[in-house]
């Protein structure tokens, strides 16, 4: 199945419904549908083998996306926070391609050889005056490439992550169903256009035909004031927001009543954050979301009844669920291994693998399946008895100590429930004697604790190996704009600093 194909279905089951509200205006299933197949074959007759986008959330970036399936050029939205000369760099590598950018980051793309420029805006007003024919015609192979999506590149050189049609599609039509929502639903999104939650966001909004409502950039004003006036009863937003949101909430005495659902993903989201939240919003169920651009977006889920569960539980085991990931998704395998290839028993670290039609697996030029379809994920995690995943973080985020693997998250969870600490990241520097060592990075929370006392809180929880030996103190954090600590940011400026 194309992904063009889920709008159709769409807008011929529900045609007037709202489909895309952006800045105040709303547009229409059928409206949508016909823009972007206008939008197809205006890109079809541009020069380019893809269609890049370099802009802010609105009505051009899903016109974009079904344009660009379409015509049969792979979408391709980059991340416009990179600095200038990274972007150029980024735009270069889709050559030739065609790039429809907002007005006001013209400036700093324009010239890149073997690239077709257009505006937001008129492409915009191409989709809305243009005629569709010709459009119908392009439509390809299932397993023809819709999207690219660049990874972060914080370990080198980006690399373009390959999503599929059928990639795609069979991770929405497996985990939603077709037209589940009504028409008085809608879905606030604010993650941004080239991360793989964006693009989810619409096909799956598309799908389930709930109404979705833009937010350019996110600030925790900005959410809320938009969510209460457009009545928004869907959201999904990464750790770093929800905490902001949260703090907001409760100094205006705010209670979001129109909110039913929160999905939260992309970081590591605080337990203590996470039970404020069901605190602060009881009548709003909560799911956590874990997946990679590689798996097409989610693939395993913590769902309301586990949130609710968990936070009322007496048991450990279940309490600490409230820290998982959830179980798999229905049509997603999942095992975690041992170095030499054999499955984890509960309870035991190890890699976390999946497979399934959604897993795409590939970078551009580079397969990364196994013969039997398996993808390995590179994150470090582990299964408890019943199934639930819990993530570890990256494996080459794990801190080895003479020998022994440390999670990093695992130390992080038990400074956090320290009365002193708002935020911590802890990471492995090197050491002479251990190989590694243990150092944490803390932003307090009113006075600055003292090291010793951190220290003695952590060995009443932990074995002494994994209490921390260097402590450093900042006013935040580094964070990606999708909520992922920029860990490898901290550990090279600290190990600058003992060199």
């Amino acid at each position: 199945m194309q992904t063009t194909l889920l709008l159709e279905m769409a807008a011929e089951g529900v045609p007037d419904r709202v489909a895309i509200t952006d800045a105040g205006k709303d547009q229409t299933y059928a409206e949508l549908e016909r823009q972007s197949r206008a939008g197809g074959a205006f890109l079809a007759a541009q020069p380019g083998t893809k269609t890049v986008f370099v802009g802010v959330n609105g009505i051009a970036f899903p016109l974009a996306l079904f344009g660009s399936g379409m015509a049969g050029k792979p979408f391709t939205p980059l991340n416009y926070r990179l600095a200038d000369e990274d972007l150029v760099r980024l735009l270069a590598r889709t050559a030739p391609a065609i790039a429809i950018v907002d007005a006001d980051m013209m400036p700093r793309v324009r010239g890149t050889e073997g690239i077709t420029f257009i505006t937001s805006e008129d492409f915009v007003s191409a989709c809305r005056e243009g005629v569709t024919a010709g459009a119908e015609e392009s439509f390809g192979d299932d397993e023809d490439v819709a999207v690219l999506l660049f990874t972060s590149g914080t370990t080198g050189q980006p690399k373009a992550a390959v999503l599929r049609h059928a990639n795609l599609t069979s991770y929405v039509i497996s985990s939603v169903e077709f037209m589940s929502s009504n028409e008085n639903e809608a879905a606030l999104v604010s993650v941004p256009p080239y991360h793989i939650a964006g693009i989810s966001a619409v096909l799956t909004g598309v799908y389930s035909g709930r109404r979705i409502v833009y937010l350019q950039s996110f600030s925790p004003e900005s959410w809320v004031e938009t969510a209460t006036r457009e009545k928004v009863t869907h959201a999904m937003v990464v750790p770093t927001m929800l905490g902001r949101v949260l703090d907001l909430i409760e100094e205006r005495g705010d209670t979001l009543p129109d909110l039913r659902a929160l999905s939260y993903g992309g970081g590591r989201m605080p337990q203590s954050v996470i039970e404020r939240a069901l605190r602060l919003l009881p009548h709003v169920d909560f799911v956590n979301a874990y997946g990679l651009t590689e798996t097409s977006s989610t693939i395993a889920v913590l769902g309301p009844d586990d949130h609710r569960i968990a936070l009322s539980s007496g048991d450990p085991v279940v309490r600490r669920r409230l820290g998982s990931v959830g179980q798999a998704l229905p049509a997603v395998e999942l095992e975690v291994r041992q170095p030499d290839g054999k499955c984890c028993p509960p309870g035991h670290s190890g890699e976390i693998h999946v497979r399934g039609d959604q897993i795409a697996g590939e970078y551009m030029g580079q397969n990364l399946l196994d013969a039997d379809g398996w993808f390995a994920t590179k994150d470090a995690g582990f299964l408890d008895e019943e199934g639930y995943l819990f993530i570890e973080g990256r494996l080459d985020d794990v801190i080895v100590r003479g020998g022994e693997n440390i999670s990093p998250g695992e130390v992080e969870d038990v400074l956090r429930a320290h009365p002193c600490v708002r935020d911590v990241a802890v990471l492995g520097l090197p050491d002479i004697q251990w190989g590694e060592r243990v150092a944490a990075v803390i932003v307090p929370e009113g006075h600055v604790p003292a090291v010793e006392e951190l220290a003695d809180w952590v060995k009443a929880r932990l074995r002494s190996t994994k209490t921390p030996e260097t402590w450093e103190f900042r006013e935040e954090l580094p964070y990606n704009e999708t909520g992922k600590l920029l860990r490898r940011v901290l550990k090279a400026e600290l190990a600058a600093v003992g060199a």
